[in-house]
């Protein structure tokens, strides 16, 4: 099911907008939102993590594929996000409680979890004129560098 969710689908609909981008001789952007799990996650993250690489490859292959039909694909990695279903997720199904955010917030490094606006910014950006000729990039949305002590 993740695979299908994560990697079939938004396979399958960036097919049928590439085709159409072509056959109307459009440029067009697609911006994919994949997961910081990318670079290994968790344990418990194994299907989730791989069903994410598998949309980054995806997306630098079709970036790659159609760079002089001038349709731009990139990615973002999406870091550790506050929304409902993760409030859910942290205080009740992990059993963590109502303080799990504070907790959470309180070794972050600027202080805070990531918020979805934070990611619809960088993809506005990345389906904006101002972002173009990137194509191909996935960018990390973290707060952590990847490679470098915690």
């Amino acid at each position: 099911m993740l695979f299908r969710v994560n990697a079939e689908e938004p396979f399958f609909l960036t097919q049928k907008f590439i085709a159409a981008r072509k056959q109307a001789g459009l440029p067009g952007e697609v911006v994919n939102i994949l997961s910081m799990n990318v670079h290994a996650g968790a344990e418990a993250l194994t299907v989730y993590s791989a069903s994410k690489a598998a949309l980054a490859v995806i997306t630098k292959n079709a970036a790659q594929s159609h760079r002089h039909d001038r349709i731009r694909l990139n990615g973002i990695n999406v870091g550790w996000v506050y929304t409902p279903a993760e409030s859910n997720m942290q205080a009740n199904i992990l059993g963590k409680g109502e303080s799990w955010l504070a907790q959470a917030e309180e070794v972050q490094p600027f202080g805070r979890l990531l918020k979805p606006d934070d990611i619809a910014n960088l993809a506005v950006f990345l389906l904006s004129e101002v972002s173009s000729p990137i194509t191909g990039s996935i960018i990390d949305q973290e707060q952590w560098v990847i490679g470098t002590p915690q």
